[in-house]
Order: C-alpha cells, then sequence, then structure tokens
C-alpha cells in the first residue's frame, strides 16, 4: 500500500459575512492617538552633550595613531585599519518622537575609520622617531683612512709648493748675477788687454823723458817698445794678417787697386797696410794691390 502524499493547501477561501443583507453595521469608533508625552530638552541636551566629548576623544584618539616606524616605508603599502562601527543607540527620550516627527533628529550613520598612512615627515610625529642607527664599523674605518691619506697628500703638496717656491728663487738670483756678469764682462772686457799694454806706455814715456839721446839708443828703446807691444798683442790672441804673395781672400783683404803683373792673376803683390785677426775674426781687413794679366 503506497503513503499518501500531501496535499499542499490552497488559497484561503472567502469567508462568509455572517451578518444578514440589509442589515446595516453599526460604526464602530475610531481609535485614539495616545496623549503626546512632554519631551525633555534638558536631557537631550546632556546626551548630546555626553556623544559629543565621546567623539572627540575618539578624534583625538585617532589623529595620533600607534603605527611603528620602519625604514623600508616606501617600499611597504600603507595599510588602512579600520574601526568597527557601533551602532547608533537613540536616547531614552526620543522614543516617542514618532508623534513629532518634525523634533526627530537623525544622526548619519558613522565612516569607518582609516588610519593615516605613514608619512615621510617625521616631525608630525616626534614621538615615534628612532634614534639613528650606528654607523657601520667597515665605512668608520674607511672614512679615517681617507682623512688620513687626505692629510698625508696636503702635506706633500705643501712641500712640493715649498720647493718650487725655492727653486723659484734661485733661479731668479742666478738670472740675475748671469745678467751682472755679462754686464760686467762687456763693461771690463779690455781689463787684461789694457794690462799688458801698461808697460808699452811706460817704455815710451821713458824714451821721451831722456834728454840727448842718439839715434842708436832711440832705435834700441823703440825695437824694445815695439817687442812689448807683440807680446801684448800675442797675449791677448791679436794676430797680424800680412798677405803679401797670397791668393787674394776678400774675407780678410781689403784690394786698393789693381797691377799689371806677370805673376799669376789676383795675387797681393803689394801690402800698404797690415791687417789684424783676434781669435780668428777679422778686426782690420788689410789693404793691399792685387796683380792682373797682362794686356
Amino acid at each position: 500500500m503506497q503513503p499518501r502524499r500531501p496535499v499542499p493547501p490552497g488559497p484561503p477561501r472567502p469567508t462568509e459575512d455572517p451578518t444578514p443583507a440589509g442589515t446595516v453595521k453599526p460604526e464602530q469608533p475610531s481609535p485614539e492617538p495616545p496623549p503626546a508625552k512632554k519631551i525633555d530638552l534638558a536631557a537631550m541636551l546632556k546626551d548630546a552633550e555626553a556623544r559629543l566629548t565621546e567623539s572627540q576623544t575618539r578624534l583625538k584618539q585617532a589623529i595620533s595613531p600607534r603605527i611603528p616606524f620602519t625604514r623600508n616605508m616606501k617600499s611597504r603599502p600603507t595599510e588602512t585599519q579600520t574601526r568597527p562601527v557601533e551602532p547608533h543607540v537613540a536616547p531614552a527620550a526620543a522614543k516617542d518622537m514618532g508623534a513629532h516627527p518634525a523634533e526627530t533628529q537623525i544622526q548619519p550613520p558613522a565612516e569607518p575609520y582609516v588610519a593615516p598612512a605613514a608619512t615621510k615627515d617625521t616631525e608630525a610625529h616626534p614621538a615615534q622617531v628612532q634614534p639613528p642607527a650606528e654607523p657601520d664599523a667597515n665605512l668608520v674605518a674607511a672614512l679615517k683612512d681617507t682623512e688620513a691619506r687626505l692629510a698625508e697628500t696636503e702635506k706633500r703638496a705643501q712641500e712640493h709648493h715649498d720647493a718650487w717656491l725655492r727653486a723659484k728663487a734661485e733661479t731668479e738670483n742666478m738670472r740675475r748675477r748671469a745678467q751682472e756678469e755679462v754686464a760686467k764682462a762687456s763693461k771690463f772686457a779690455a781689463e787684461k788687454f789694457a794690462g799688458t799694454m801698461l808697460p808699452v806706455k811706460d817704455s815710451l814715456e821713458t824714451a821721451l823723458a831722456i834728454e840727448g839721446q842718439t839715434l842708436e839708443s832711440l832705435r834700441e828703446g823703440v825695437e824694445l817698445t815695439l817687442r812689448q807691444l807683440v807680446g801684448a798683442f800675442d797675449a791677448a790672441s791679436l794676430t797680424e794678417e800680412n798677405p803679401l804673395g797670397q791668393k787674394f781672400d776678400p774675407n780678410k783683404h781689403q784690394a786698393i787697386g789693381v797691377i799689371e803683373s806677370e805673376v799669376e792673376p789676383n795675387t797681393v803683390i803689394n801690402v800698404l797696410q797690415k791687417g789684424y785677426l783676434l781669435h780668428g775674426r777679422v778686426i782690420r781687413p788689410a789693404m793691399v794691390m792685387v796683380s792682373k794679366a797682362k794686356t
């Protein structure tokens, strides 16, 4: 025997009014509204002040959150902290405000609390600034080594600068002494030659001072004076140039005229005045007569 299936209930049937047709139903009196209760404004004001104080306290706590300070704050994303919203509890005096909608105060729902992100400026939270970490020992050693090398380099630079100043002063002194020596050399160049010429002058003065000289004694005195003069010329490397019978050299000789002769042309056949050379340099060229072929 199969079990019977439950039949779903159908729509409710309309109930028939037991009142017979043609009868008039008596009017039921409308319910009277409950009497309005008196609102205690003083109690509402106290409650509002209490809630305001509590909101200010929560706001101060939200402004200064306890967020740990980390060095890698730039790379870590900021985390927002949400605080659960507490349900708003209406004061006791507002239970009967349904009858007076104009006096009902509706408080907006509290927004979720979001903690401020950690900022780069640590001055806003001075209490959370951690003391700087101790420097690395390797960095300190490298810094000390760099300072020592810098001091040594400055010392060497000072030494080189002092040596350069001394060398410059010595160079200036040497240049000044060289200029003075050159000036003295040009000024007293004839000092040695003048010393050798003084005996020649003395001999000439002595010869002139003697009275009643004979021709032979005068000749001997002149020859002695000439030998002294030649010795002075030899000491000064002053040599005479007598090109008689030599080939004419325009660098040492000065031709006065040309004479026809049987000798080879351009040959010095007569010396009018001897020349002199000082260390091989021509002091005075010799005046000569040069030969030429006969026509």
